[in-house]
């Protein structure tokens, strides 16, 4: 396991370093830039643009200012917003709770959905055809129009939760900000739970195909028995590597959900970044993405391997 863990942060580091470089490149090559506000303006003179420039260090050449944010962002100082001139650290960390609150959420209700579903699916074939439409469908819709359906029904028409926002205005309490996660956690939910459960119903069924189960069936085993101590067990190894890798995907993307109720994580923090190019934060954000993909990922094989140990024959 320890051989493991430091081969993966090892295969990391230059993973890291090619993302950063690639991203960096193309944050470079976008149309306008951080100053483009101010060149539109016929108030402001090209003088001052030009200290600007300076002052932000965008006048060097593109590989300069690559090595020194690197240089800088591998000693821990993320530099300072161009939008607010706050440090960036400040930024993203003020709005990793309210993501962090939304994932997890929506994680666990997508769990309580797919799991029982997958299991239904692969055991029978009727509700596997109703599910099947449902699941299609949650993968289908795109996510702002599934959320902006929520709002006018919910929010809207009967009146029963807030639309936008974590919080009222003025509000402390907990029944306030759990009404204000419904929404957004249901519409992530829904999304990631009809993928993971069509997902965890063809492993099902896969499992249930082994010879294993049918001499177990032939001893006489129960069915829920069968079900829930062998088959199931088997069948999650793969499901938890998507669960997690999915996680990982959620915490660093959650950009559309966060931006149709206006919560106010890391998503809408990058939708607001990427309209003012202000590249400290962004690069700051898509780093940290990086990040938790590449230690969900090394967690998705550390449980693969709790929950199967066949898989770690494959480990050198």
């Amino acid at each position: 396991m320890l051989r493991l863990i430091s081969r993966r942060a090892l295969q990391g580091v230059p993973l890291l370093l090619l993302i950063s470089a690639v991203v960096f490149a193309l944050l470079q090559a976008v149309p306008g830039g951080p100053l483009a506000a101010y060149l539109e303006n016929p108030n402001v003179r090209p003088a001052d643009i030009e200290r600007l420039r300076r002052a932000m260090g965008l006048d060097a050449p593109a590989g300069v200012q690559y090595v020194r944010w690197l240089s800088a962002f591998v000693g821990g100082d993320w530099g300072y917003s161009y939008a607010d001139g706050r440090p960036v650290f400040d930024r993203v960390l003020e709005r990793i709770p309210a993501t962090f609150e939304l994932v997890g959420a929506s994680t666990m209700l997508a769990l309580l959905l797919s799991v029982p579903v997958g299991i239904v699916a692969a055991l029978r074939r009727g509700a596997d055809r109703f599910t099947g439409v449902l699941a299609v469908a949650g993968i289908s819709l795109p996510v702002f129009w599934f959320g902006l359906l929520l709002q006018l029904v919910f929010a809207n028409q009967l009146g029963w939760l807030p639309s936008s926002g974590r919080q009222s205005f003025g509000a402390t309490g907990l029944s306030d900000r759990l009404l204000h996660l419904v929404l957004p956690a249901l519409l992530l939910a829904g999304v990631q739970g009809a993928a993971w459960s069509r997902y965890l119903r063809r492993t099902m069924r896969e499992t249930l195909a082994l010879p294993f189960i049918g001499a177990a069936r032939l001893r006489g085993l129960p069915e829920l028995r069968l079900v829930l101590r062998h088959a199931l067990p088997n069948a999650l190894a793969p499901f938890v590597t998507v669960v997690l890798l999915d996680a990982a995907m959620l915490v660093s993307g959650a950009v559309v959900t966060e931006s149709v109720f206006a919560w106010p994580g890391v998503g809408s923090l990058f939708t607001e970044s990427l309209v003012k190019r202000d590249y400290p934060v962004l690069m700051a954000f898509l780093m940290c993405g990086a990040v938790a993909v590449i230690l969900l990922n090394l967690l998705a094989d550390v449980v693969v391997q709790r929950l199967d140990p066949r898989s770690r024959e494959g480990v050198s």
